[in-house]
């Protein structure tokens, strides 16, 4: 059992690229990267077809469509505010290719969720962190309103404020990949233990339910994380509003 899953859980190197980088040496190419490719061919493919032929009056797919897209507005709009409508195709985006990563075991031929390489999760979280860091630089005005924000709600919150900076993208890293692996490895076991019939009752859960509630997760906080930064942001625009309708009036 031991060695079945430690096969499964290991991250081979499907091809090399002969190219010898300096401390690193020749780039090797694993199959969660292939993965990857595959799943970013495929929404680029979905998405280029989806539209291909936007109409004044939709359809029924180009409904769906814009329903889809009101939803996650709406939902973003909710954590980050106004100011915040600039970061939701970025957020929408990794929502769907991380619901995608971590079903993507279901479909078979071999394809493992990329989540599951703690690789993937780290890239993803310094991301965020770096979109929650730039988006916090920028609401604030620059260096000086940057440097302030670590003071707030006082400044005795300055360490715990700087410390997040390393604690935010490693919560959201280890999230990602503890759930996506523990789930990937009792999978297995059960699949071991329980034939075929039972595994596919708990596979509705550990690979479907549980999978979207981690992509979900990972990109609320992000949201709610962006939210907080831009929030000196959101005020002014407020405040702008608020003036706008007076002398209106």
């Amino acid at each position: 059992m031991g060695e079945m899953l430690t096969e499964e859980l290991g991250n081979r190197t499907v091809f090399t690229i002969p190219i010898d980088i300096p401390f690193v040496g020749p780039i090797k190419i694993h199959e969660s990267i292939i993965v990857m490719w595959i799943i970013m061919a495929a929404i680029m493919i979905a998405v280029l077809i989806m539209t291909r032929k936007l109409k004044i009056v939709p359809g029924k797919t180009q409904a769906v469509l814009e329903l889809g897209v009101n939803f996650v507005y709406k939902f973003f709009g909710e954590n980050m505010g106004k100011a915040g409508k600039r970061y939701v195709p970025y957020l929408s985006t990794v929502l769907l290719y991380l619901c995608i990563s971590n079903i993507i075991g279901m479909i078979g031929f071999g394809m493992k969720p990329p989540t599951k390489d703690i690789n993937v999760t780290v890239a993803f979280a310094l991301l965020s962190i770096i979109l929650i860091e730039v988006a916090t630089f920028r609401a604030n005005g620059g260096l000086l309103g940057f440097m302030k924000s670590f003071t707030k709600p006082m400044a005795i919150m300055l360490p715990i404020n700087i410390m997040e900076i390393a604690i935010r993208p490693l919560s959201l890293c280890m999230r990602l990949f503890g759930n996506v692996l523990g789930s990937f490895v009792v999978m297995k076991l059960i699949e071991q233990l329980c034939g075929v019939i039972l595994p596919m009752v708990f596979s509705m859960y550990f690979d479907v339910f549980d999978g979207a509630i981690q992509a979900y997760v990972f990109v609320f906080l992000t949201s709610l994380f962006i939210g907080e930064g831009i929030e000196p942001e959101n005020e002014k625009i407020e405040a702008a509003e608020k003036l706008s309708l007076s002398a209106a009036k």
